[in-house]
């Protein structure tokens, strides 16, 4: 044991700077880092302690020899010419590990068969007898790596990858090695300060949580393995093992006992990998210790059960891989780094991924960046203090109220619509003042002649974070007896009094004009050729993002925002469906009044994308409130086994989409729609039933069998209250028994 050996252990690349610090506390000597790996030497208890204790290696190596392959028999030659003997007996077990190829060997297989033979050769010709070969637990593993025309031959004494520690045996979708969440904490400076807690909002199956408390309460990594490849080695030395063991057993109870360990907390969403969290924490024996809770992003606060004024916030979100994901995990990152600098001021930040320029988003200065692969992923570890003059955006600037726009001389028709805009906006003042709504209906063909809806939307800019008043203008169709010149010239009077009435700029009017072209029936929509900016607007606790640019309608049904808002009231641990869902902006709101999940319908990727901004923007996962495209119509044929608390469906008027298979007619196919959902309905359970069709008639009596209330009134705000025909509106449940 007291003879001196040298080792090499192996480790992912971007972390041999760290081993190397690691190894010189554990007794290494002589430490000298190469690519994914570092060399160093001691007695065989320093190759254990290496072993039980590395937080970051990935195995410990005994090299026995090296030495120039052109060819298989080279390889097998050099193979035979080691004591094979020494370390292992005629009727052991071993397995080899071979990576690497040339000289002939083509493949990891036959490179292993040829070490394979020439050990059992060296040892049936010394003794007779011949080990086999095993791959569950053999008394010796050997391992072979061939790069550039030579053999590395070693023997492994760590067996496993270390950073199979042995605790986690429950793991989400995208698991991060145990010896890579190490090294993110150790980069972090994870226990060189004495922080009060760490917490984790987004803790997957509880890696960091995990390795964080290890490292807090002294904790050898190697206590969770049940075997080392070492200890079936001939020249093993148990009784040495077995005191390093003891050692290790006595710090974990001492550090367990400390009275002053972090608060150590994670969260989730997803109530799968918490329960997988659970089971990891348990096994790890630290439950009477760490803590984890299901909890949307939205819902991370610092805990108040006592004073944390300084501590560390470590997690890996998600990249954004797939398509249609990268733009709501901008809106994702941005959240995180505003609840960030709402909560956590004083602390400090460690954020690994994958995509780094997703870090940009979080309006944080980050004051380290570190290069580390995560798999085969190049990714980044972001390092922040959370403090005032790390804050890459300014607060936003207050919304002026006045602009500095002209006063031009008016028609007496732009006149007449200026004056009707102010004494709309003088009315709807103390409505708007009660219901904080920053979203509403200022005018809707109050004049008949000037046919026109205009909206205001105050929100914040998703470009530039300020505030902003913007205005969106959509021209009724008008009817085949009004004269084109005479539409177009009163369309024109309304473009010169929307920016005097409302004080507003013109590059913030959005107008969506129809004109029927001469000589066909097909409309077709004017929009300006600037691309427009988003606008995130707020609706009593949910944020949602609207554009007055890109699409006909903006992404907001502002008439059904009482409706959104009772379903925000009524959510709290209810399962909610949303048919025919557009934006999603209803299942935002239930989401964020405490629906237990909820699932939205639709049938366009584009509005589904949408959707997912809204639910990031929120701080909302899409484990429990999933986005399914599909056919509403073709969806609601088949047997679903989900059965839900509240669902709100509201189909369009009328829709011959190429992706459906059937043209749907609400009047024609409501009956339809409506039973088949009622079938999805618990029996306690409400379904809003909503559609914008002027005409529609709801056949009570084949729908009969349901308990069937008008709601439309109530679902009407003051600012539609000239056009009660804006949508129709019931709740329907099934009759008690």
């Amino acid at each position: 044991m007291s003879a001196t050996h040298q080792y090499f252990a192996t480790c992912p690349k971007g972390l041999e700077g760290l081993l190397l610090e690691e190894l010189k506390t554990l007794g290494g000597e002589g430490c000298r880092e190469t690519v994914a790996g570092v060399y160093f030497s001691g007695p065989l208890t320093t190759a254990y302690r290496a072993c039980l204790w590395s937080r970051l290696a990935n195995k410990v190596l005994l090299p026995l020899a090296a030495g120039p392959v052109r060819d298989a028999e080279e390889l097998y030659q050099l193979v035979r010419g080691l004591p094979w003997q020494a370390h292992i007996g005629p009727e052991g077990t071993l397995l080899v590990d071979f990576s690497g190829q040339g000289g002939g060997i083509r493949n990891t297989q036959f490179g292993a068969v040829k070490v394979k033979d020439a050990i059992v050769d060296t040892l049936r010709e010394l003794t007779g007898s011949r080990p086999s070969v095993s791959k569950e637990r053999p008394d010796l593993r050997v391992n072979v790596r061939l790069n550039r025309g030579k053999a590395n031959i070693s023997l492994d004494l760590s067996g496993d990858s270390l950073h199979r520690r042995g605790y986690r045996q429950q793991q989400g979708e995208a698991p991060l090695k145990e010896n890579l969440a190490a090294a993110i904490l150790i980069r972090a400076g994870w226990c060189a300060n004495e922080e009060t807690a760490l917490l984790d909002p987004m803790c997957g199956s509880g890696t960091f949580l995990i390795e964080a408390a290890l490292m807090a309460a002294d904790i050898a990594p190697g206590l969770f393995r049940s075997q080392f490849a070492f200890e079936r080695w001939l020249q093993h030395d148990a009784e040495q093992w077995q005191s390093l063991l003891n050692e290790a057993r006595e710090r974990r109870l001492a550090g367990l006992a400390r009275e002053d360990l972090p608060e150590i907390r994670g969260y989730d969403a997803n109530l799968k990998v918490i329960r997988a969290a659970e089971e990891n924490i348990i096994r790890a024996g630290l439950d009477d210790w760490l803590r984890v809770a299901r909890k949307e992003l939205r819902e991370f606060k610092r805990p108040t059960h006592k004073p944390l004024p300084e501590g560390l916030i470590v997690c890996n979100p998600p990249y954004g891989e797939r398509l249609g994901e990268v733009e709501s995990m901008k809106i994702l990152y941005a959240h995180m780094g505003e609840k960030f600098r709402e909560e956590f001021t004083g602390w400090r930040a460690a954020v690994f991924t994958g995509n780094p320029e997703l870090g940009k988003q979080m309006g944080l200065r980050s004051k380290k960046k570190y290069k580390l692969f995560n798999g085969t992923i190049p990714s980044e570890l972001l390092l922040f203090d959370i403090a005032q003059e790390q804050f890459v955006k300014a607060p936003p600037k207050p919304l002026a109220t006045e602009q500095s726009i002209e006063q031009g001389p008016l028609s007496d028709g732009a006149q007449a619509v200026v004056n009707r805009l102010q004494k709309n906006a003088k009315k709807l003042k103390n409505y708007l003042k009660r219901s904080q709504a920053s979203c509403y209906r200022l005018y809707d063909a109050d004049i008949p002649e000037y046919a026109c809806a205009i909206d205001v939307y105050t929100g914040k800019s998703t470009g530039s974070g300020e505030a902003k008043r913007l205005v969106h203008v959509q021209e009724y169709q008008p009817p085949r007896s009004v004269d084109e010149d005479k539409a177009a010239e009163r369309f024109a009077e309304i473009q010169a009094a929307v920016p005097q009435a409302l004080q507003v700029a013109p590059d913030c009017i959005s107008y969506k004009q129809r004109r029927r072209n001469r000589g066909a029936s097909q409309y077709e929509k004017l929009e300006r050729d600037a691309q427009g900016e988003s606008l995130e607007v707020q609706e009593g606790q949910a944020r949602l993002l609207v554009d007055l640019w890109s699409y006909l309608d903006t992404g907001l049904f502002l008439d059904h925002r009482p409706l959104r808002l009772k379903i925000a009231e009524q959510a709290k641990g209810k399962r909610f469906l949303n048919l025919f869902c557009y934006t999603a902006a209803a299942s935002v709101q239930a989401a964020v009044g405490g629906a237990r999940f909820t699932l939205s319908v639709d049938m366009s990727q584009t509005y589904l994308n949408w959707a997912r901004k809204n639910l990031a923007l929120n701080g909302l996962s899409e484990s429990k409130n999933r986005l399914e495209q599909a056919d509403c119509m073709q969806w609601l044929a088949k047997d679903q086994d989900q059965r839900f608390d509240m669902i709100l469906l509201d189909p369009p008027s009328f829709s011959n989409s190429k992706r459906m298979a059937d043209v749907l007619d609400v009047q024609r196919d409501h009956v339809y729609l409506i039973d088949r959902a009622m079938r999805l309905l618990a029996d306690d359970g409400v379904l809003f039933f909503s559609n914008n069709l002027r005409s529609f008639k709801l056949d009570e009596q084949a729908l009969g069998a349901f308990v069937i209330t008008p709601m439309t009134r109530e679902t009407i705000g003051e600012d539609f209250s000239r056009n009660q025909k804006i949508h129709h509106c019931w709740s329907i449940q099934h009759r008690p028994d």
